[in-house]
């Protein structure tokens, strides 16, 4: 149940062309205390909620516990959510062994774009694609419940 994660910026829209799918993603946070943050979210056509732990220091790892909910109890529970609800398309392009998950934010996060892949360790080696840009792993401000907080559009 440990997340192994980094996060990068994205460069170019090229990631379009090489994605296998893209879902829409409605979320909220009932709680985004960094110690226990509790999210629900409504992803194409299923519910979740998910409980993420504080990050290490790197900000690479982090607990995470997620259990599939039905879509009306997502929707409930999202009107129950603190301010700022996250709305984004995800696109996944898979490259080597790994899938790059590609949110691109609508609303107030508008004009951000951000790809997570996931490792199986810290140190794991990855491909690079070139639509690729900085790592901002570990900087708080592009985790979904500071920009449900301080969106892109206030930087």
């Amino acid at each position: 149940m440990i997340e192994i994660e980094r996060k990068f910026l994205v460069t170019s829209e090229d990631y379009k062309s090489q994605a296998s799918s893209k879902t829409r993603i409605v979320q909220g946070f009932l709680n985004k205390d960094p110690q226990r943050t509790v999210r629900v979210r409504i992803k194409g056509n299923q519910g979740f909620i998910t409980v993420k732990g504080v990050s290490n220091d790197a900000g690479t790892s982090r607990f995470e516990w997620e259990k599939e909910i039905t879509v009306a109890e997502a929707e409930s529970l999202l009107k129950l959510c603190e301010k700022g609800i996250i709305d984004k398309y995800r696109y996944e392009v898979k490259l080597g062994n790994h899938t790059f998950e590609i949110d691109a934010f609508l609303e107030d996060n508008e004009g951000l774009e951000i790809a997570e892949v996931e490792l199986q360790s810290e140190n794991e080696a990855f491909e690079k694609p070139n639509w690729l840009g900085e790592e901002v792993t570990g900087d708080v401000r592009y985790y979904n419940s500071q920009l449900a907080k301080n969106p892109f559009k206030n930087w």
